[in-house]
């Protein structure tokens, strides 16, 4: 039997038996394979995918990636690397333009015109982990079929197809959901849709800010997360008036101690950014054209602005394929280890799964470009060969700001791990700083600031090896490098014992 019959035989069995709570035990491939029926007529649902090509409009290709991010530009190099590609592989995506490196959004795009900011085509996928750039050429070069502008709106699983906003009907052998997350967004009777309200999740939404930007005077960013501390940093080389409102006492708080918070919050007010903190919003004001002029705190008062953009967070764009599988506790689709829904023949991959974070025990969905890459190369990994190990990935986040010409200082941080325990702080910012997270005794979290690229390389080392490292010993570091250093050692001494 030929590998791709067998790929696609594997892709239509079960894969995952249930637990009552929710887990799945899961079933490597080579197990799968031991269990294909002995005969040389393919299964109904493999024969299915051989209807005439002219009743598709995607001419029967065998997989198809819905979702157009960076998920799906990752997938689309791993299928091309295991020759896969090439009138086999479809993408469909509600964007304009080719999978791109979703990040640059809130960082480079956002610069004024004479700070070079980025634009497309500079960041297509891969250019962000070091690949090639993956233009709308090079999908055409590579025999990847793009479907722009159309995103899927039903799927029948038992027909193997899908359906589009066009009306398009799409047949697939292998389904991969890669659809990402919305933003969240201020209900429209508070004023969520006002002109001059902005929300940043693809680039339309980046362009419209920049437009905003180029006329603004005062602008509020709602919300104190990774979107409100890039945009206002954004802000300053924009030399406009900025306050950030969020409802938590210091920015970042899922990630930021609160004596760390307090060294970027002294950062950015140096550079002119305001602060309210645990401010809830009543709405959003306008004036007689209809644009956002102020916002209404539940308190009374009353900030004017003739711009805001709101970082609220994200939700897991799951429809419409709802019936595939969702986890109720942290949302998405569940997928086991190696990505596959509990639907045969389907996977989700990047900030949509719900998959076993295998290092904590958990279940976990987690939304960041690097979790995106992974899970993508890892999916399509598993789905072409005989890779059968777990996905075992380490937590990792970043933030770059202030990073535009001109700036007096620019800021990168990177955290690898778990923040959980009592953290430790190292160094005063100038020139740098480091926290630890430290649990049972264990080395658990360790966030870096102004790192040089040696000491950024050993953080997931640290992370993913949790040694046994002296919090006393850490606490009397003189300095961020002799924290490392100490941190390094414990390395060592756990690998001889």
């Amino acid at each position: 039997m030929s590998s791709v019959v067998v790929r696609r035989l594997m892709a239509t069995m079960p894969n995952t038996m249930s637990f009552k709570q929710g887990l799945s035990l899961l079933c490597p491939q080579s197990a799968a394979l031991n269990r294909i029926p002995r005969v040389s007529v393919p299964s109904r649902s493999f024969r299915r995918s051989f209807i005439a090509a002219a009743s598709f409009d995607n001419e029967n290709r065998e997989y198809v990636v819905v979702g157009g991010g960076n998920a799906a530009g990752y997938a689309a190099r791993t299928f091309v690397e295991h020759g896969q590609a090439n009138g086999k592989l479809c993408i469909v995506t509600k964007e304009p333009y080719a999978p791109y490196e979703r990040p640059a959004l809130t960082k480079a795009y956002l610069f004024p015109l004479d700070k070079k900011p980025a634009r497309l085509p500079g960041f297509h996928t891969c250019v962000g982990a070091g690949g090639e750039r993956q233009t709308p050429d090079w999908y055409k070069e590579q025999g990847i079929e793009m479907l722009y502008e159309d995103p899927v709106t039903g799927v029948d699983i038992e027909k193997q197809t899908l359906t589009t906003n066009s009306g398009k009907l799409l047949k697939y052998g292998t389904l991969i959901i890669a659809t990402g997350c919305t933003a969240s967004r201020f209900p429209e009777k508070i004023g969520g849709n006002l002109p001059g309200v902005h929300y940043i999740r693809d680039v339309a939404d980046a362009d419209s800010l920049i437009s905003s930007l180029g006329k603004a005077k005062k602008l509020v960013v709602v919300g104190g997360g990774y979107i409100g501390m890039e945009v206002a940093a954004a802000a300053v080389a924009w030399k406009l008036d900025t306050t950030i409102i969020f409802p938590e006492e210091h920015l970042l708080s899922r990630l930021f101690t609160p004596s760390l918070a307090q060294k970027y919050e002294q950062l950015y007010q140096d550079n002119g950014v305001k602060f309210i903190k645990g401010a809830k919003i009543k709405h959003l004001e306008s004036g007689p054209d209809g644009r956002v002029t102020a916002v209404k705190l539940e308190d009374g008062s009353s900030i004017e602005t003739d711009t805001v953009v709101i970082g609220i967070g994200a939700k897991p764009t799951v429809s419409p394929f709802d019936m595939v599988g969702l986890n109720n506790t942290v949302g998405g689709i569940e997928v086991d280890g190696q990505f596959r829904t509990s639907i045969p023949g389907i996977f989700a991959i990047g900030d949509v799964a719900a998959f076993p974070l295998k290092i904590y025990n958990r279940i976990a969905r987690v939304e960041h470009v690097d979790h995106a890459r992974k899970s993508a190369q890892h999916c399509i990994k598993s789905l072409l060969t005989a890779h059968t190990h777990t996905y075992d990935y380490l937590p990792y986040f970043y933030s770059r700001v202030f990073e535009y010409e001109g700036s007096s200082r620019k800021v990168w941080w990177q955290f690898f791990g778990d923040n959980v325990g009592e953290a430790v702080e190292v160094g005063n910012f100038d020139p740098k700083v480091a926290t630890f997270w430290i649990d049972s005794g264990k080395l658990k979290g360790v966030l870096l600031e102004s790192g040089s690229p040696e000491e950024f390389q050993l953080l997931p080392k640290l992370a993913r090896s949790q040694p046994s490292v002296d919090k006393a010993k850490l606490q009397n570091a003189l300095s961020v490098e002799e924290a490392l250093e100490i941190a390094q050692a414990s390395l060592k001494t756990d690998a001889a014992v």
